[in-house]
């Protein structure tokens, strides 16, 4: 892409012995939710559902993990490993990535706090609302303000560990948060989002869940054919 953008992800949350914990109960995992990887970075999840194979997946963007990373959930680190990256192209293309979860230790999630996935739709026009949800910010709403390259402006909150998480509308997916613009055209404008209250901050950007999909569906593995639970 031909502007700047901070699309951070790691934070340190520790992962040590995440291999060997003993499950205290099953791990509930939604959209919005933190998975920490081992590689000890944070992310968000997009979604939770089925691929056409019947296995237990998710999305989160792909600067978050290489493939074949394991990861846990942030909020239920006793849990351990809960499953691992089966794909990423690890911020180089769409910048997403296909998570398979062990469905012995996850419980999937359709709601998260106010966060509901129950489907997907086109992203929204200029001038309409969408809603992010992510570990660091919480959920936060902002205006769409366009289209820059793939990737859509928006002004919600994204902070680091938020990269991941979904793009609402109502309850439809329409997209996933990849991060903040800090600039454009040589201009800069690096203003992070200190909380969802405060819409004083640079745009956030998100890819359209369409074109994500479309993405997965190409892999022809692990994820292809993905609806949410």
């Amino acid at each position: 892409m031909k502007f700047a953008m901070l699309a951070l992800a790691a934070t340190a949350v520790g992962f040590a012995g995440a291999g060997t914990a003993q499950a205290a109960g099953n791990a509930v995992v939604g959209g919005g939710s933190g998975l920490v990887f081992d590689s000890n970075a944070v992310c968000s999840l997009t979604a939770i559902g089925y691929d056409s194979a019947g296995r237990l997946v998710g999305l989160t963007a792909g600067h978050c993990a290489p493939t074949g990373a394991r990861l846990g959930a942030e909020q239920f680190l006793d849990t351990g490993v809960i499953g691992t990256v089966a794909y990423s192209d690890e911020g180089e293309g769409l910048d997403f990535a296909v998570l398979e979860f062990d469905p012995a230790k996850v419980t999937p999630a359709r709601n998260i706090g106010p966060t509901t996935i129950a489907g997907f739709a086109a992203a929204p026009v200029p001038g309409e609302p969408v809603c992010t949800s992510g570990r660091s910010s919480g959920i936060d709403c902002g205006i769409v303000w366009g289209t820059l390259e793939s990737v859509v402006i928006n002004q919600s909150c994204s902070r680091p560990g938020d990269s991941g998480g979904p793009v609402t509308v109502g309850d439809r997916l329409v997209g996933m948060n990849q991060g903040r613009l800090t600039s454009l055209g040589g201009l800069g404008f690096n203003i992070p989002c200190t909380l969802g209250a405060n819409p004083i901050h640079s745009p956030a950007f998100f890819a359209p869940i369409d074109q994500i999909l479309q993405a997965v569906d190409a892999t022809g593995g692990v994820g292809s054919g993905f609806r949410p639970i």
